[in-house]
């Protein structure tokens, strides 16, 4: 992705203020160079009128409400042409999120119920049903999942408004550059920007797996976030220079930082440039080790992300939003459609279905998962599974009748022994009996695969390799549980360590043990994406990646930039047991002289 020429000639022509610089740093999301005059923008937030209802205007309330639903919807699917002229379908199909909340029979009928056994007007009873979802949403461990909040949270917004009888909002014009500074933009706060005149934004809220950070990413539009305060710390018309590349904002930026950033933004225009050339390259070291580079994915719509950045297929494909805003479990019937059409869309290469993922970190109206006092050491993923066998079962048929499409592959998350592995290999086997009783095509040979992300998991590796064709290594949870570090708790973050002896060594035992055992072992975890960590993951053996879509340009990069005979000795070194910071200045050492454009 190129920078705009706007932006440089905007930091050519600009001249900032008068005052002292001063630098703030948050999440860069959306990479880019950008300086313009601050523009802060509020959500304006609606107020709900409450009425009472007699039981003759019940029916017309219901109406006014479906009428509200259908005016929303249009006004989405306008929005969703408009952006598909001007980006790739693939990000357009974000909206399909956002259309399909309106579709949400849960949503609906309890909106509709509301209204009829309260008696209350439709815009009242509607806010009340979508902050209990939204309030759902947000409890989630997952951070993509916890994002779509902001998603349903978009959405209602439009149908409130449409049911004051109000416009959509948009955000304000302005003749010239400008940064947008705000609390949080919604997906299609983003899509309506005008991006001849906006050259940034920043907000306080946010991540990268958000919808906004992918759109903006995709529009060309360098994206900041996580700054807490910035709208209060900034004032309108503020001269500003952003850093989408390492997350630094300067404010009152001198010439001399104008006249630097404009030379990077030069320099990594160029990057970038030779980035997109490398989509149909093989991911393959200096020395001949060809390693898989997969993409991971969470909704059907991001399938054209993984042919764009050259990925070899999907190393994860994560199943939980079947199951979210819906009263029942989706049938085998609906889960077969979207494994067949992904099996369909991504062959030749391989789709690593994980299977369902859930438990109390993740809630959901259509499952009962109970209350516990620990959900990330209690009754989830395959626990759940294995204690609900028809639901479970459900999904494995449906994995196998679609495998008959396309080159899918099967894994379990979150397995901590033999026994637990094995109960859930009967159930496959009993689901392909099913099948075949039934005489409903299926791939009855379909590769099996595990998740490791429990310790006991990595140090019976040995066992479990016996049993399936390949690992992949859930490096999130498996540093959480090994180092008892909760990673979203600032005060012990930095715990959460790739670098620590003891990481290095774990992975080591997995990778050896599955090589041990004739399989391959792959990585989907966070740090697969982590450029700083390429050289150490190359060095244990790794035999495939697996980031995020936009990442895989980058990773590929590193990969056909490093030597293994380098990688391997890094880890020799690492294994003989020096301190977590030497380990990671050797590997990021390595990165940054390999490939120090980059960073």
């Amino acid at each position: 992705m190129g920078i705009r020429s706007s932006i440089k000639k905007s930091l050519k022509a600009t001249s900032p203020q008068e005052g002292e610089e001063y630098i703030l740093e948050g999440i860069a999301v959306a990479p880019g160079i950008a300086e313009g005059k601050v523009l802060i923008h509020f959500q304006e937030e609606e107020s709900i009128p409450f009425r009472d209802l007699s039981e003759e205007e019940l029916d017309a309330e219901v109406a006014r409400f479906e009428t509200a639903l259908l005016a929303t919807r249009k006004e989405l699917t306008g929005l969703q042409d408009r952006l598909s002229e001007s980006t790739s379908p693939g990000d357009a199909g974000i909206f399909d999120a956002h259309l399909l909340v309106l579709e949400d029979p849960t949503l609906i009928d309890e909106v509709i119920k509301g209204i009829r056994k309260e008696k209350h007007n439709a815009e009242f009873v509607f806010q009340g049903v979508s902050h209990r979802f939204i309030k759902s949403l947000s409890a989630i461990d997952d951070p993509y999942l916890r994002e779509r909040s902001v998603d349903l949270e978009d959405v209602a917004r439009r149908v409130v408004r449409h049911l004051l009888g109000k416009s959509g909002q948009r955000l304000a014009g302005h003749d010239r550059n400008h940064i947008i500074v705000a609390d949080e933009l919604t997906p299609s706060d983003t899509a309506t920007l005008n991006r001849e005149n906006v050259a940034g934004f920043i907000t306080e809220k946010g991540s990268k797996t958000s919808h906004t950070a992918i759109m903006a990413r995709s529009l060309g539009i360098p994206a900041i976030v996580g700054l807490e305060g910035i709208c209060h710390q900034l004032e309108n018309g503020s001269s500003i220079l952003m850093d989408g590349y390492s997350g630094k904002i300067f404010l009152n930026p001198t010439h001399e930082t104008l006249a630097r950033y404009q030379k990077i933004a030069e320099e990594k225009e160029h990057i970038e440039e030779g980035l997109e050339t490398l989509r149909e390259s093989d991911s393959s070291t200096l020395d001949g080790r060809h390693i898989t580079l997969a993409a991971n994915i969470e909704l059907p719509e991001e399938l054209d992300d993984v042919a764009a950045c050259g990925a070899d297929g999907i190393g994860l494909y994560r199943t939980e939003f079947l199951y979210f805003n819906r009263i029942t479990p989706p049938d085998e019937e609906e889960q077969y459609a979207i494994y067949r059409q992904v099996a369909e869309r991504v062959a030749p290469h391989s789709v690593i279905i994980r299977t369902l993922d859930i438990g109390g970190d993740k809630p959901t109206e259509c499952l009962d998962l109970g209350h516990e006092q620990n959900p990330f050491l209690g009754c989830r993923a395959i626990r759940f599974c294995l204690n609900n066998p028809e639901i479970f079962k459900t999904q494995l048929r449906a994995i196998l009748r679609a495998g008959v499409h396309g080159n899918l592959k099967i894994m379990f998350p979150m397995i901590s022994g033999h026994e637990e592995l094995l109960h859930a290999k009967a159930l496959l086997a009993e689901s392909i009996v099913e099948l075949r009783e039934r005489g409903v095509p299926h791939d009855p040979a379909i590769e099996l695969g595990i998740m490791i992300e429990v310790p006991s998991a990595a140090l019976t590796a040995d066992i479990l390799a016996r049993e399936v064709k390949f690992f992949s290594v859930g490096t999130n949870d498996l540093l959480q549980y090994l180092m008892a570090v909760d990673r979203g708790n600032e005060r012990i973050s930095h715990l959460h360590d790739p670098s620590n002896p003891a990481v290095v060594r774990i992975l080591k035992t997995i990778i050896d043990a599955a090589h041990a055992a004739g399989i391959w072992v792959g990585v989907c975890g966070e740090l697969a994406g982590d450029i700083e960590y390429t050289p150490m993951l190359l060095g244990l053996g790794i035999d495939e990646l697996s980031a995020s879509a936009a990442l895989v340009p980058r990773v590929k990069k590193a990969i056909r930039s490093l030597d293994l005979t380098a990688c391997q000795e890094l880890v020799r070194l690492a294994l003989l047991g020096g301190p977590a910071a030497e380990i990671y200045a050797r590997t990021t050492g390595l990165a940054r002289s390999r490939y120090p454009d980059l960073f």
